[in-house]
């Protein structure tokens, strides 16, 4: 790949990450009720997810996702009732005070990682770039181990550079909220966004 072939791939993956979707709302939701560090652990979870599709797409899978389509779209349908379930976990029992001074829970971040993950498995969004865009970027015919190397790097920089401002920003508003009234607030803002990125993604085709 050449030099200017490594720059349109990172422009177009950073504009289709900023771009706000399932993957963003369900980010900002989990920084907004756990922290920085969660939505970090999830974030990396996202990254996981699009390097999978990167790797799918230099291995040839594109040619053949369609033999794929009912596991693509079981990963879909997990990813949307986990989504769902965590929006109604927001709504009836919500943040403490306990969780908004970042008490580590056991399992969390871990659970976080999962979540990103299966967030970006079942973003058709994320499926639309990897499988349809970037073909027309990346030349498959002539990429070489290095470029695809090259390639993940960029990928885990670009996402960084994109994401880790949005969950930040949410954690810090996270850290200003004290009073009953504004927690309560936070849970139906934090549900609002999980649900939201359900029904994003079950809507889409």
């Amino acid at each position: 790949m050449t030099l200017t072939g490594f720059l349109a791939y990172s422009a177009a993956l950073g504009i289709a990450a900023a771009i706000p979707g399932p993957g963003l709302t369900a980010l900002i939701a989990r920084a907004l009720g756990s922290g920085f560090r969660s939505a970090l652990a999830m974030s990396f979870g996202l990254m996981l997810g699009d390097l999978t599709y990167l790797t799918a797409v230099v291995l040839g899978l594109a040619l053949v996702a369609q033999t794929f389509g009912m596991a693509f779209l079981a990963i879909k349908w997990l990813g949307v009732a986990y989504l769902a379930f965590l929006g109604w976990r927001f709504w009836t029992s919500g943040i403490t005070p306990e969780t908004v001074e970042a008490k580590k829970g056991k399992g969390g971040l871990v659970s976080s990682f999962i979540a990103g993950l299966a967030v970006t498995l079942g973003n058709p969004k994320t499926m639309i770039f990897y499988l349809a865009i970037t073909p027309t970027i990346v030349d498959l015919k002539t990429i070489t181990l290095a470029d695809y190397g090259i390639l993940v790097a960029l990928t885990l920089v670009v996402l960084l550079v994109v994401l880790v401002p949005y969950l930040a920003l949410a954690a810090k508003a996270r850290g200003l909220l004290k009073s009953p009234r504004a927690l309560r607030v936070l849970n139906r803002t934090a549900a609002g966004f999980m649900v939201g990125a359900a029904a994003a993604i079950a809507a889409r085709q």
